[in-house]
């Protein structure tokens, strides 16, 4: 495969990275001459088209002001709550993603949680994306950092979820448009010091092995997503993520909820309570008809 302008052997085999290879190497030389963040363009709410198309070329997009007022007030305030909760648990730091670095885990028996999966900005550009409106919320979480956290290596979400090919190795659900989406809510604006979350664009189709923190060239390491609070990222999972050094003094929380698309099913587990469901909108509650626990 071609060797991606502007890079080197040494650097890293950037030909595991996929097409379109011009944009690409565009950013890449761009990162890398001037040693700056991975700059994107973060869209309006009613941007839905635009955000389609960002989204199935780069694996992500972000999108502000989806979260304001004071829905944005009680999910911090939640956030918060179960952050004290976890970490009360664990006084050695250790975490559950390295040390203090943690997963929410679902917690979607929070109704804070419940107000995320139903939010019109979001649903109208997930439903553009999967060209129907059939798609299921499978939970709501996230993840967050306390001070002192490290950089995490690079990882790609679901890969236990999918298929390969028994004839064809090189076919596998990285072949398949995004089975899932995850939504995540910065609670705190994302900066270069306290943990923003980095992002390898157009790596969602990748069949390539994810390179390992010694093996990573510079501009990976910088490819931070910092957006503000409220705004949202919307994210195919399979694209490849990770954490990154929190150097800040304050933990850095970001809240999701996934979605699975209209032909994709598993793991759909019941932990939403009932008593939430029945206050949810009727959108909503089709959403969490698989999650929902029986009385």
């Amino acid at each position: 495969m071609e060797r991606l302008a502007g890079t080197s052997r040494r650097t890293s085999p950037l030909t595991i990275l996929p097409v379109p290879y011009r944009a690409l190497a565009k950013l890449i030389d761009k990162i890398e001459r001037a040693k700056i963040l991975l700059e994107i363009d973060i869209l309006e709410p009613d941007e839905v088209d635009r955000a389609k198309q960002i989204l199935l070329r780069d694996g992500f997009v972000a999108v502000r002001n989806v979260l304001v007022g004071a829905q944005l007030e009680r999910i911090q305030k939640a956030a918060n709550c179960v952050i004290k909760e976890i970490v009360d648990k664990d006084p050695k730091r250790i975490g559950n993603r390295g040390h203090h670095r943690y997963s929410f885990g679902n917690q979607i028996h929070h109704f804070e949680w419940c107000e995320l999966v139903d939010l019109p900005p979001i649903l109208a550009i997930v439903e553009a994306i999967w060209n129907s409106g059939n798609f299921v919320c499978n939970g709501a979480g996230g993840d967050f950092s306390l001070p002192t956290a490290e950089i995490q290596p690079l990882h790609s979400d679901g890969n236990e979820l999918g298929f390969t090919d028994p004839w064809i190795d090189q076919i596998s659900y990285r072949s398949l448009p995004p089975p899932t989406l995850v939504v995540n809510f910065p609670m705190v604006d994302f900066t270069k010091d306290n943990g923003a979350i980095r992002q390898i664009p157009c790596t969602q189709r990748s069949q390539a092995q994810i390179p390992t923190l010694e093996e990573e060239p510079p501009w990976m390491k910088s490819c931070l997503i910092c957006v503000p609070t409220g705004a949202a990222l919307i994210r195919d999972v399979r694209c490849w993520h990770g954490g990154t050094a929190n150097n800040s003094t304050q933990p850095r929380p970001m809240t999701s909820v996934q979605y699975y698309a209209p032909w994709f099913r598993q793991h759909l587990s019941s932990h939403l309570p009932r008593r939430h469901y029945d206050q949810m909108s009727a959108r909503a509650q089709q959403l969490c008809r698989y999650i929902v626990m029986q009385d």
